[in-house]
C-alpha cells in the first residue's frame, strides 16, 4: 500500500474528514473511486478497509473528504489519526520525473562515484522542497530531493544518484 495521507479530524457533522496529505497533488486522489483505511500505516494491504470515495474537496492544506460507511460525526472521530493508502495499481500515474513517495521508500543512494551512501528511509515536506532521510545503519543523511542535489532516479534499478558526499 502507498501511504496518502492521515485523517486529521472530523469536519462537520455529517461524517466528513479533515485529511491531512503527505503529497503535492491530493486533488488527483478524486480520481479514485475507492480509498483504503487503517489505524497505523504498517498494516499488511489485506487488513485496510476500502471504502467508497462519496466526495473530495480541496481545504485550507489539505482536503475533506466523504467516504462509504462513515455518516456522522461519531464514526468521522472513530477513525480520526487513521492513514489513507491505496494499492499501487490503483493511483493516478505519474508524470515523468515524478515519484510517489512510497516508491522511493528503500531506495539505494549513491553518490556521484557509486559509492553508496545508505538507503531512503523516509521523506519530509518542507515547505520549499522535499528532502530525502537516507539511513546507512547508525547514520543519517537529509538530502534536498531537488535537481541540484539528485541527477538520476532510477525507478528500475531502485537507485538515486545524488551529487552528496558521505563526509557532508
Amino acid at each position: 500500500m502507498i501511504v496518502l495521507g492521515r485523517i486529521a479530524v472530523p469536519f462537520g457533522v455529517k461524517g466528513w474528514l479533515k485529511v491531512q496529505t503527505f503529497g503535492d497533488d491530493p486533488l488527483s486522489w478524486r480520481e479514485m473511486p475507492h480509498w483504503w483505511i487503517a489505524p497505523a500505516d504498517s498494516l499488511p494491504a489485506e487488513q485496510w478497509s476500502r471504502r467508497a470515495l462519496l466526495a473530495c474537496q480541496a481545504h485550507n492544506k489539505g482536503l475533506i473528504a466523504s467516504l462509504e460507511g462513515i455518516a456522522d460525526r461519531t464514526a468521522a472521530e472513530a477513525v480520526g489519526g487513521w492513514y489513507i493508502a491505496a494499492p499501487r495499481q490503483a493511483l493516478p500515474r505519474t508524470e515523468e520525473n515524478e515519484y510517489y513517495w512510497g516508491d522511493l521508500m528503500g531506495m539505494a543512494v549513491l553518490d556521484e562515484a557509486g559509492e553508496p551512501l545508505g538507503e531512503v528511509a523516509g521523506l519530509l515536506s518542507t515547505g520549499a522542497h522535499d528532502v530525502l532521510r537516507v539511513r546507512d545503519g547508525e547514520t543519517e543523511r537529509l538530502i534536498p530531493f531537488v535537481a541540484a542535489h539528485v541527477s538520476r532516479v532510477d525507478p528500475g534499478a531502485r537507485t538515486i544518484c545524488t551529487s552528496w558526499h558521505k563526509d557532508w
